[in-house]
């Protein structure tokens, strides 16, 4: 993982936390079931919103780096000519 996505992923997270917590505590205080199935669907959202964030960095990654071997091996290459 990327340093420039670490924030960003500590605040999906805090919000995810939360929701979670959330469902905690309407199951506690015997909420219906449509409130409690409508905030673990918010869980879901909020943990989907992490995993594209990081698979995102991850293709950027492998992406630039390919890209940076590949040019790195077409500069020697056009030096052993």
């Amino acid at each position: 993982m990327t340093h420039h996505i670490k924030p960003q992923i500590s605040k999906r997270l805090a919000r995810f936390e939360g929701h979670v917590r959330g469902i905690q505590r309407m199951v506690d205080e015997d909420k219906g079931y449509p409130d409690v199935v409508q905030q673990i669907s918010a869980v879901r959202a909020a943990l989907d919103g992490i995993v594209e964030v990081m698979v995102q960095d991850l293709v950027e990654h492998y992406v630039t780096q390919s890209k940076d071997e590949k040019e790195s091996s077409d500069r020697t290459q056009g030096y052993s000519i």
